[in-house]
């Protein structure tokens, strides 16, 4: 239990007060806190569009997370390479890597324990065999452990940096030479939704390393290599370089020219060591098609 006590008076409403307390959860999980009794306002239960006012005592309680299941769902599913310890999906644009509370059905995961029924524990009931992660409309490699020691030894590869994953991106304007964008990452202040570069003591650590692969008139296809694994990482340095990706609704501005459903970046190739034979294994898919459409529509510049 935390106590935080208001100082003076505040038009602040108490969901939206409380959530920087709670980075974690949406506003309708602090409304269901609220409502439970989880968080008080001076030892009363009040309601989420609270006005604070000076000298008010908060009671901050534990959130408890809701515990989900995947259930079984006959969903087509690319497998690049399967063994008994690792499986290499091709995840398609448009499809959640894992159920949350409202989004339970249609996942990677749903689609894992109908395919492949043997899977790693370590997450869970929800993200069975869950290693690393893809934005839903970001496409492409991911590798899926099927026991928990496969799953420990894949974990430890990518915290230390022996898992490697590389991205292509289409992005605005031209990146002329390749580099290093370091900064850190945590949730803009302006949107829940979005993360962003923020001081150190307010983020965590986010390197991408970056190369121009081909230039087109107006953008740039760049290859990009996670040495960290941040929530929309490349996403939002891309926009911060001011070279957003291209159909990216989130951290571009600009309305797409093209007819796509989202951001044109895709994770085509992964290197890693089998957890048990110790081999380095290399994984490349070719650009989706809808990617390839629009290069085609691009004047391409030498």
């Amino acid at each position: 239990m935390t106590k935080i006590q208001i100082k003076e008076n505040s038009t602040e409403r108490l969901d939206s007060f409380v959530m920087q307390y709670y980075p974690d959860c949406t506003r309708s999980q602090i409304k269901k806190m609220i409502e439970e009794g989880v968080i008080l306002v001076n030892q009363k239960k009040v309601k989420a569009g609270y006005l604070l006012k000076s000298n008010d005592v908060l009671e901050l309680g534990e959130y408890h997370k809701e515990e989900l299941s995947a259930n079984p769902e006959d969903i087509p599913l690319d497998i690049v390479y399967e063994d008994d310890d690792i499986a290499i999906i091709n995840k398609p644009q448009g499809m959640v890597v894992h159920p949350a509370i409202g989004n339970r059905q249609g996942t990677m995961v749903n689609a894992l324990v109908y395919h492949i029924q043997q899977l790693s524990s370590v997450n869970g009931t929800y993200r069975p065999g869950i290693v690393h992660r893809l934005d839903k409309n970001t496409s492409g490699l991911l590798v899926v452990a099927k026991n928990d020691q496969a799953h420990a030894d894949l974990a430890k590869q990518i915290q230390n940096k022996t898992c490697h994953r590389y991205y292509l991106a289409l992005v605005e304007g031209y990146i002329k030479e390749a580099g290093t964008r370091e900064s850190y990452l945590g949730r803009d202040k302006k949107n829940r939704l979005k993360k962003a570069e923020v001081d150190q003591k307010e983020g965590k650590l986010a390197i991408t390393k970056y190369r121009p692969i081909a230039y087109y008139k107006g953008y740039t296809l760049v290859e990009f290599q996670l040495l960290t694994g941040r929530t929309h990482q490349i996403r939002v340095h891309t926009s911060a370089m001011h070279h957003p990706i291209v159909g990216d609704d989130v951290y571009n501005p600009h309305a797409c020219p093209f007819a796509v459903d989202g951001q044109l970046l895709v994770a085509y190739k992964l290197e890693l060591i089998h957890p048990t034979t110790k081999k380095a294994m290399c994984f490349e898919i070719p650009l989706p098609p809808y990617f390839q459409n629009v290069l085609h529509q691009l004047q391409p510049m030498s």
